[in-house]
């Protein structure tokens, strides 16, 4: 028996004699597990690193080919191998199958090779319209191989990206526009002013006989008032739907008509006595806006502290007013809320005439509304006997306005 790949004994050589190194068989499998021992890899090393079963490892190094289950995986596991070891792939396939005499099997091998026939000569045809053979089908027309349902998906992703473009465009725009709004509150400045007080009335025109319209009465300059910060809404009247007016109807019976004799001295002067009377300023007034609510005042005989807030909450005056002192309550469309300590020497103003005080005694007050009609219901008319500073100051404020 042949062991490890020994060559037989030669005939006629003595047995005896030692075996050199080229007297043994060098195989594949022998190089295989050298080169394997060289890079110190197990069996289970190569199978964890190619993925290859650790049999079919030992199948190769072995050239046993029973383990395998399908031939075709063979040739990739020995060049695998082979790449792994550092052998060349195409060498080392050969030796395998010389060595174990594997071949792929094929199908076709026991087939004879079928004889192409000769292509037939083609006959030369004239290039004539009517004589030309078409040899290929023609092609086809492009809008022949357009599919309807190609076309309305392309439709539909166009609508679609039209759609969201012109969103995007909207909300652009939306976003980078620009709106003024009308703010409530007014200038600083402007808001001192009440632009109905420097249009002058119908009853401070004058005219004479001669129908020449007088200068406007001057104005008195409106008291100054503390101007509060935030949104409060001046008070202004508003417009009649119907303007007051008196009727200058008379009777027929005084109309003096006209004559064609020459008018004497007498009837000039009572013509022109007529005009002026029609046209005085008491007979022109007419009344185009609502009157104006009446001015409210604070007043302190004695220091006290007073604080005006708006209907919104916003603070229009505080301070503690000295004895004497006035306040003039801005007019607003809602009428101002006071809150005030020492009450017993806070009286209300309400054109000129006094009311209160606004409690008795040194107390606090508060939610008091500072309109004319809700102080004249709330409160009665002061009564100076009562309090002799407030005496003294409406005396001093009488005394100052002759």
């Amino acid at each position: 028996m042949n062991w490890l790949g020994r060559k037989p004994a030669e005939e006629g050589r003595d047995s005896s004699w030692p075996m050199g190194f080229d007297d043994y068989d060098l195989r594949l499998g022998d190089v295989m597990r050298g080169e394997r021992a060289t890079l110190g890899k197990s069996l289970l090393d190569v199978q964890r690193e190619l993925h290859i079963r650790a049999t079919y490892i030992t199948a190769i190094e072995n050239g046993d080919l029973s383990v395998f289950e399908a031939p075709s995986f063979v040739a990739g596991y020995v060049r695998s191998y082979a790449k792994y070891l550092g052998m060349d792939p195409e060498w080392t396939y050969a030796k395998f199958c010389a060595e174990t005499g594997f071949a792929i099997p094929s199908g076709m091998d026991g087939m004879a090779r079928a004889k192409t026939p000769a292509r037939p000569a083609v006959k030369q045809v004239p290039d004539g319209l009517l004589n030309r053979l078409s040899i290929a089908p023609e092609p086809e027309p492009f809008w022949r191989r357009i599919e309807p349902g190609a076309v309305g998906s392309i439709a539909v992703l166009v609508a679609l990206i039209a759609g969201l473009g012109y969103g995007g465009w909207t909300v652009f725009n939306e976003v980078q526009r620009v709106q003024l709004a009308p703010a409530d509150q007014a200038p600083n400045v402007l808001s001192e002013l009440d632009p109905l007080d420097a249009v002058p009335s119908a009853t401070s025109l004058d005219v004479d006989t001669s129908f020449a319209l007088a200068e406007p009465a001057a104005m008195e300059p409106l008291p100054s008032t503390r101007v509060a910060e935030g949104s409060v809404r001046v008070h202004r009247p508003q417009g009649l739907d119907v303007p007051v007016m008196e009727s200058r109807d008379g009777p027929i019976a005084a109309i003096t008509p006209r004559r064609d004799t020459e008018a004497t001295p007498d009837e000039d002067d009572a013509m022109s006595r007529a005009l002026a009377e029609a046209l005085a300023p008491e007979n022109r007034s007419i009344q185009v806006v609502e009157e104006a609510p009446a001015a409210v005042e604070l007043l302190a005989v004695r220091p006290s502290w007073v604080r005006v807030r708006a209907a919104d909450g916003t603070v229009l005056f505080e301070k503690i007013l000295d004895a004497g002192e006035r306040y003039t309550v801005p007019q607003t469309e809602d009428a101002p809320i006071l809150r005030a300590g020492n009450s017993g020497s806070v009286y209300f103003m309400v054109n000129g005439q006094a009311y209160g005080p606004a409690a008795p005694g040194a107390q606090v007050v508060d939610q008091v509304a500072l309109s004319a009609e809700g102080l004249r219901e709330r409160f009665e008319t002061a009564d100076l006997s009562r309090d002799a500073d407030l005496e003294r100051f409406i005396a001093l404020a009488e005394a100052g306005s002759d």
